[in-house]
């Protein structure tokens, strides 16, 4: 047999049942000596903690456990949340006239008080008031089930799935970091050890969704998903609606991870062995204090210094005219006729183009084209902010398209610099770019012409 034959048999058998069967057997033998040449005495905990494996990994129970857990996480999240960033908004509304006063009392010119107040604090303390309540409960709960041992288990379950689409395990892990911010979830990546495999990661993870969308999502959620229901039902449905657009976004990472490993990123997967550590008792007051402090903080304070330049730059463009129109008005014209195919509006399209620098500040660049004030606007309440939308249009399915396109579309500016930084690859930090946006665009479209095709009721 010469060379050439014996490199395509070992390519025959180099699939991922044999590797798998590899594994298996060196773990077995690494058992059976174990075995036989130590002795020990089990403990309750090790009992324990495969009793919990029984169930947290199970091939039945192990994926309905997780979706429970993310729903619990999410509820937990949108109600807490609502009350603390109303509270926020009040405080910030009521310090506003004081600041305004100040400009008063020192005649500065109505360009500057416009340019400070109406838009970088207002833009600023937007981000704030709606960041930070959620941030406060969403890291430290999901620190806690961290802390507990339960998202190793959480990557044991996904491993199978990434294998399956050619990605790695691990990227279930840089995914999890993704909920928070998917700037710090880009630089976790370093745990994958293959650079195909950590470039799969870096290009799909911005299909979960970051903080810095969970606002809008959780909004619209609440106002269409959720109509016609109220108290714990109403919490219920939005909960599930965004347990639905999460899922969403799981399934575009593994079928874009797919199409990648089959293309422009072939190769075969490496092994994950993965080590589940014993579940021990959190050390709930250090976990919740590190995670609402350390980590909230660091993401605010990386949201705020690319919001407030992006408030200030839309305050210009809004109160910069030609003729008797602004240029934000003229940019909103000219994007309609594209937004409206893909079931969305101008002003919408506009809001995400401005809103590059930071998600945060989407929500209330749209608020402030839809009242054309020329300074980014707070409203009193979701009640009032439904009744702008509905009167510029919107539909259940407007809002669908919007929250579909905020999960989809391109990183934030942060994360592209961060996707730069790692790859040091101007090519692969535009595909991080182009890849979200193309599907953010078809996925919209689709949804909306096939309404319209069938002519169903929005």
């Amino acid at each position: 047999m010469n060379i050439e034959q014996l490199y395509n048999e070992a390519q025959k058998m180099s699939t991922a049942s044999l590797r798998d069967e590899i594994v298996q057997n060196l773990y077995d033998r690494s058992h059976q000596l174990c075995k036989t040449g130590v002795s020990y005495t089990k403990s309750k905990r090790d009992t324990r903690t495969e009793k919990l494996d029984a169930i947290f990994t199970s091939p039945i129970l192990g994926f309905p456990i997780m979706l429970i857990m993310l729903g619990t996480v999410f509820y937990i999240t949108i109600a807490g949340a609502n009350i603390p960033s109303s509270l926020i908004a009040d405080f910030f509304g009521w310090l506003e006239q004081y600041i305004t006063g100040a400009f008063t009392f020192l005649n500065a010119p109505d360009w500057l008080h416009g340019m400070l107040v109406l838009g970088l604090y207002r833009g600023t303390t937007w981000v704030i008031a709606v960041m930070l309540p959620p941030m406060a409960i969403f890291f430290p709960t999901f620190a806690l089930l961290e802390n507990y041992g339960y998202l190793p288990r959480v990557a044991f379950n996904m491993d199978r799935l990434f294998k399956k689409v050619g990605a790695h395990g691990k990227q279930s892990l840089t995914m999890a970091m993704g909920f928070g911010c998917n700037a710090a979830a880009v630089i976790s990546t370093r745990i994958i050890e293959s650079p195909r495999e950590r470039m799969l990661a870096i290009l799909t993870n911005n299909f979960v969704p970051c903080n810095g969308r969970w606002g809008t999502l959780i909004v619209f959620s609440s106002l269409f998903m959720a109509a016609g229901f109220t108290g714990g039902m109403k919490l219920f449905v939005s909960t599930a609606s965004l347990v639905g657009i999460v899922l969403f976004g799981v399934l575009v990472t593994f079928f874009v991870s797919w199409i990648l490993s089959k293309t422009a990123l072939k190769g075969v997967p490496t092994h994950y062995t993965l080590e589940l550590p014993p579940y021990r008792k959190p050390k709930i007051l250090d976990t919740v204090i590190r995670s609402s402090l350390t980590k909230s903080w660091s993401v605010l304070m990386r949201a705020v210094k690319v919001a407030a330049p992006a408030a200030i730059l839309t305050w210009v463009f809004a109160n910069l005219y030609i003729g008797d129109t602004s240029i934000l008005m003229y940019a909103v014209q000219f994007l309609d006729p594209f937004g409206k195919l893909l079931g969305l509006d101008g002003y919408i399209m506009m809001a995400f183009i401005l809103g590059l620098p930071a998600n945060e500040i989407v929500l209330p660049i749209l608020l402030m084209g839809y009242l054309s004030t020329g300074s980014l606007t707070e409203v009193d309440s979701l009640v009032d902010l439904k009744a702008i939308l509905i009167e510029h249009g919107w539909t259940w399915l407007t809002a669908l398209n919007m929250m579909l396109f905020s999960l989809l579309h391109y990183p934030c500016g942060t994360t592209l610099l961060n996707i730069y930084k790692e790859t040091k690859s101007k090519k692969w930090t535009f595909m991080a770019f182009l890849i979200p946006t193309v599907i953010a665009i078809l996925v919209p479209l689709v949804i909306t012409q096939s309404v319209k095709w069938f002519g169903w009721v929005i």
